[in-house]
């Protein structure tokens, strides 16, 4: 990819940005922690294909619009403006009862055999009836999975256990 035709922007893919700017890897990090995991080759190929800036800094509770000009002065691109914001539940909703979680899975394991966990995980979200959760255990916040299920309707809650531990519920309707 011609690195000087890669503008910027929310909608574009982390891996894309670090192929085409090597050195804003760094930037990225230093700005975020959590994106010391990018390291991790597994992690880089399978979520960093994926995942866009914009769930980037939603998973580093980070502004995107500051996220996307600090990338940009680094490279010297007009700064941008502003942006949509992705926001996740992090409050338990009122939908919420353990007694409803009908199935769950714990991607940490595809994750580290280079699996992508997206076509699994809308797979079992579309077989999961109505008034029924569905939990993923998760080392990270799954931007693109919420994003894509949030597109079908579906609720979502993050629960964050810790720094490298997250349930994320998915409630069907």
């Amino acid at each position: 990819m011609d690195e000087s035709k890669l503008i910027i922007t929310p909608k574009t893919k982390v891996l894309q940005l670090i192929e085409a700017y090597p050195q804003l890897e760094e930037v990225l990090i230093g700005y975020v922690p959590a994106f010391e995991k990018l390291k991790n080759p597994v992690l880089r190929k399978t979520v960093a294909r994926v995942a866009t800036l914009q769930q980037a800094a939603a998973i580093g509770s980070v502004k995107v619009e500051v996220l996307i000009n600090v990338l940009r002065k680094a490279v010297g691109q007009d700064l941008l403006e502003s942006a949509d914001e992705m926001e996740f539940t992090t409050q338990k909703p009122q939908w919420y009862d353990s007694n409803k979680v009908a199935s769950e899975i714990d991607i940490k394991v595809m994750l580290q055999a280079g699996e992508q966990p997206v076509n699994q995980v809308m797979a079992d979200l579309n077989d999961l009836s109505s008034d029924k959760i569905y939990k993923v255990v998760a080392p990270f916040i799954t931007a693109p999975l919420i994003d894509k299920a949030s597109s079908l309707g579906i609720k979502h809650w993050v629960e964050k256990i810790d720094d490298e531990h997250f349930n994320i519920y998915f409630y069907k309707p």
